[in-house]
């Protein structure tokens, strides 16, 4: 385990069935903790239907089926996690948090922090560990309980750099095609739903029906496939850059190993980096 100087986030590597050092991403690691969280709480018979956890709307739609299988709630925030904590003051006192996190090796369990926290993601982190030691498993055999009992959830970010006046004026004409002229479908697959979170509204494209999107207003597009497939555009904050980020499934095959299934999934994640023009 390895946190930031101010330790707020940790990044984890776990060793593979080969022997070698297999590195977790940030999705991952807070899918397992919210997994691991949840199967406890259950096991506890602490879940009364009040519980709920919060990530990203860029961050891995695993956790959101994880808590739906719990019954927990699961609310959507804008990246960034002063968002995350706006959601554990407003339902403090009526919803209990168990835990939340972003893909940006950010975690929070518990509300007695109410940022992101390396220090108790550790203790959590380590502790996962010890459990997955005493029933004679590893961290990866964990991994992969989940992606069996969910599907294998892949993400991935692509960004471009556009430097200078005319590189912000660049993005800003990208981000305005996607949204008057959105694609109709990525990589094959039919484009179902669009969420505009700068005109906050979501649009369904089979029915032609529109809902409110109840978060602050951000210049970001999210469009849901009929494969189960995510994209999310957003311009950084920060940067001369427009990111993109990427989100894909696919069910877990047994007798390949973990390796096979993330390279194919890997190849799906460039094959709609392609269909969406951004490389050839």
């Amino acid at each position: 385990m390895a946190t930031d100087p101010d330790a707020d986030r940790v990044g984890i590597a776990v060793r593979s069935k080969s022997g070698e050092y297999l590195l977790l991403n940030g999705n991952q690691t807070a899918s397992v903790l919210i997994y691991y969280l949840l199967n406890k709480w259950k096991e506890l018979g602490r879940l009364t239907g009040k519980e709920y956890i919060v990530k990203t709307i860029v961050t891995t739609e695993l956790l959101k089926d994880i808590a739906e299988r719990h019954g927990v709630k699961c609310y959507d925030v804008l990246t960034g996690f002063k968002f995350i904590a706006e959601v554990l003051k407003e339902k403090e006192g009526e919803e209990i948090f168990i835990g939340g996190g972003e893909e940006s090796y950010g975690y929070l369990v518990s509300d007695f922090v109410r940022d992101k926290d390396a220090v108790i993601a550790c203790c959590m982190i380590a502790e996962m560990a010890a459990d997955a030691a005493c029933q004679g498993k590893s961290f990866i055999d964990i991994l992969e309980t989940l992606y069996k009992e969910y599907g294998f959830y892949k993400e991935g970010l692509f960004s471009l750099t556009k430097k200078g006046k005319s590189g912000i004026e660049e993005i800003q004409q990208m981000m305005n095609r996607y949204r008057t002229h959105p694609p109709k479908e990525i990589n094959g697959s039919r484009v179902l739903k669009i969420y505009d979170y700068k005109s906050s509204e979501m649009s369904d494209c089979l029915t032609g029906s529109k809902d409110v999107i109840k978060l602050p207003k951000s210049d970001v597009l999210q469009f849901f496939t009929e494969k189960g497939d995510k994209v999310t555009i957003r311009p950084s904050g920060t940067e001369p850059k427009i990111k993109f980020y990427f989100g894909v499934k696919a069910p877990w095959i047994e007798g390949v190993s973990y390796e096979e299934q993330n390279a194919a999934l890997e190849k799906q994640i460039e094959a709609i980096v392609i269909s969406l023009g951004l490389r050839k």
